[in-house]
């Protein structure tokens, strides 16, 4: 399968959500990177695929969720490296730099991090979406420090036009005991 877009929908009942994934999955050809409750009690789910099948299925994702819905959103010609980071098997072994971006909302935080991997030679180590973080996003990357800054102002750039910009940092020649506490 083609990945090239990533699909959310956001909803505020979780029996709803189970239904809405079940709709997308069956409607196209598509991936399930991410299906779970969130704070707040909400259900999120994500979605890869071709960009034209992504559009299907949240668009019969949201036609099932109803009122539901609080966000949905489909993003187009997204980097390889964002799909297995939001899946949470990332393959980083040590950390360079370490460059963090945190956000208000899921959606914002992965375009920025689409954007940041795709401004410097950066790896993603992590994307981690709204469970426990009071619906907050965040995304960890590593490479050599002016790569990773390079990245993180790129990131921060995008959540500044979503205006969710919570926080970013770089730290140069983190601790390596850090890496267990990211992934």
């Amino acid at each position: 399968m083609k990945k090239n877009a990533i699909g959310v929908v956001e909803l505020s009942s979780i029996a709803t959500g189970f239904a809405v994934v079940d709709t997308m999955l069956k409607t196209g050809d598509i991936e399930l990177l991410l299906a779970r409750t969130i704070c707040s009690g909400k259900y999120l789910a994500v979605i890869g695929g071709d960009i034209a099948d992504v559009r299907t299925s949240i668009d019969a994702g949201v036609s099932i969720g109803g009122i539901a819905v609080i966000d949905e959103c489909v993003l187009g010609n997204i980097h390889d490296a964002v799909f297995p980071a939001i899946a949470g098997s990332g393959t980083v072994q040590v950390l360079d730099a370490l460059g963090v971006l945190e956000a208000f909302s899921v959606t914002s935080l992965i375009d920025a991090t689409d954007a940041a991997v795709k401004a410097a030679d950066v790896e993603l180590v992590e994307i981690r979406l709204a469970m426990a973080l009071g619906g907050k996003a965040f995304a960890t990357l590593t490479g050599d420090v002016s790569s990773v800054q390079a990245a993180v102002d790129a990131g921060v750039e995008k959540l500044k036009e979503y205006g969710m910009l919570v926080n970013y940092v770089v730290i140069p020649r983190p601790s390596q005991n850090l890496l267990s506490e990211i992934i």
